[in-house]
């Protein structure tokens, strides 16, 4: 018996494209001399391209249960993410992870629901 597959593809048929832009993902580091107060500056993890996905009505309403206002979801190849890490799209808006969700595609995928931040941070040179 042949094994069902999820979601139903052939063998290696990519089912996901990434073809919505760039984003680049930053590590919030503190970029304060020591004694002085916490400066949050971000340092580059990774660049990735995504693709835009839409906001369902599901997802914006437990967002904002948790008072946050989801305001972009994006999906992007499987890389270390967390929600304490910023994303910088190619319009150079920044936008905290608020959640990480593992999609259920090929190539294998994570879909980030974005925040968008108040006030910018400052990027580490590299």
């Amino acid at each position: 018996m042949k094994q069902r597959k999820m979601p139903f593809r052939a063998d290696h048929e990519i089912t996901q494209g990434f073809n919505d832009g760039t984003a680049t993902i930053y590590e919030v580091q503190d970029g304060a001399e020591p004694g002085r107060q916490p400066k949050p500056v971000l340092k580059e993890k990774v660049a990735v391209r995504f693709g835009e996905l839409k906001l369902g009505i599901n997802r914006i309403y437990m967002s904002r249960q948790a008072q946050a206002e989801v305001e972009r979801l994006i999906r992007v190849p499987v890389v270390n993410v967390s929600p304490q890490d910023v994303a910088v799209t190619g319009d150079g808006r920044q936008y905290r992870i608020s959640t990480i969700q593992k999609a259920y595609v090929f190539p294998p995928s994570l879909d980030l629901a974005l925040t968008k931040i108040e006030q910018t941070m400052e990027v580490l040179p590299k």
